[in-house]
């Protein structure tokens, strides 16, 4: 890279290390592909033999951390730069730093100031919660969610509101299973993966963990997107793969996620993950169309279902019950509830499921409950239902 801006972004770091102002560093782009380095991070930590910069590796299956005394770390830094990587992303609490460099060595140096809150950025030798927070956000920022000061855009505080409420809602759950080291999550129809990037982020903030976590979404350009955004990220086990909920094919599924999964789409998913006997569920369903379609009631309920809007509301009831109760059938708790208030979305609903080894299942009256509601509202067919007993005579996998 041209020596001016390179002189430039140097200058810019040893100030920030000396004002003990600097958050991360993130060198990130390959110059090599196929190299198992990923990306690299930095931040400055205080131990007791005085500031260190701490060096996370991040390669295609581990982290590595190492610490340095600050003017060798400088040096390991301008190499990296020379020789491993095409980007650099440097955090400090007033002003954030972009350094691109060309295929030919050029580079390019932008600057933003931060109006934010003054933080500590110094890190110690130990391990701290973290949240899904705005400052040096890359992710959020190339997601549109932050502008270019790491503030959240006006129009995105809906959007931001519900990744922190997801993230808040799964933190317990997580906690209560036993998962291994490089669990596997699948977020299946990820979109632009808002959510699926705020998941990484928290799952790879725990000590000891190396999650696996791959969107599938059917639309190339999106998967193209969100793959550029996570190597900008420096998010090496984070991976975005073309296909749908069916027919996309994976070794192992610990976790399985499907958000907003239309109509159908949700028992795909729902079946999915007891067949692959995923620890984890998660669904957050919309578009109940296909029991509504099977409603034919003709008890003192048709006075009621005759609103449409009740009718509506009943078919969302009813669909998720039943889920719910398959669920249960196959040995998971399931809890239902609010996703988010309805005033930022109303696509409202999340359904989890937590495999529970080892405990009894009277699945022969979770059955007979569902056999029960289907014969109080006359539905013939529950898709999901009818997944497992195709399932059983051999015509679904």
């Amino acid at each position: 890279m041209n020596n001016q801006t390179g002189d430039n972004f140097f200058e810019k770091l040893q100030l920030f290390i000396s004002q003990k102002s600097l958050i991360k560093l993130v060198i990130s782009n390959p110059r090599i592909r196929t190299e198992k380095l990923k990306s690299l991070v930095v931040t400055l930590v205080e131990l007791k033999k005085g500031l260190r910069l701490n060096f996370v590796y991040r390669y295609s299956t581990n982290d590595i951390t190492k610490n340095y005394q600050v003017d060798e770390g400088i040096l390991l830094i301008k190499e990296s730069l020379q020789q491993d990587f095409f980007n650099a992303d440097l955090f400090s609490t007033g002003e954030t730093v972009q350094l691109s460099i060309s295929k030919n060595g050029k580079a390019k140096l932008s600057l933003h100031s931060v109006c934010s809150q003054p933080v500590s950025p110094l890190k110690h030798d130990r391990l701290k919660a973290r949240i899904i927070e705005t400052s040096g956000n890359i992710y959020l920022r190339e997601l549109g969610i932050l502008n270019a000061s790491f503030e959240v855009r006006r129009e995105m505080t809906d959007k931001y509101i519900q990744i922190n409420r997801y993230i808040e809602l799964l933190e317990p759950i997580l906690r209560d299973i036993q998962l291994p080291d490089g669990f596997h999550v699948a977020d299946m129809g990820s979109g632009k993966g808002y959510l699926t990037f705020a998941l990484y982020d928290y799952l790879t903030a725990k000590p000891g963990k190396s999650p696996v976590v791959t969107g599938i979404e059917s639309r190339d350009e999106l998967v193209d997107l969100s793959n550029e955004i996570a190597g900008k990220a420096g998010f090496a086990n984070l991976h975005f793969i073309t296909g749908t909920i069916r027919d996309v094919s994976l070794d192992k599924i610990d976790i399985l996620i499907a958000l907003h999964a239309c109509d159908t789409a949700t028992d795909d998913a729902i079946f999915r993950g007891i067949t692959a006997g995923a620890s984890l569920i998660v669904c957050a369903p919309c578009c109940h169309k296909q029991v509504r379609k099977e409603f034919n009631v003709t008890n003192t309920l048709k006075d009621i279902m005759k609103h449409g809007i009740l009718e509506e509301r009943q078919a969302e009831i009813i669909t998720d019950g039943i889920r719910a109760l398959i669920l249960e059938a196959n040995g998971y708790k399931t809890r239902v509830f609010e996703f988010i208030p309805t005033e930022h979305t109303p696509k409202n609903v999340m359904i989890t499921g937590q495999k529970i080894e080892g405990q009894h299942v009277d699945r022969e009256k979770k059955l007979e409950s569902i056999r029960e509601l289907k014969a109080l509202f006359g539905i013939k067919h529950h898709y999901l239902e009818d997944l497992f007993i195709g399932q059983a005579l051999g015509l679904i996998r």
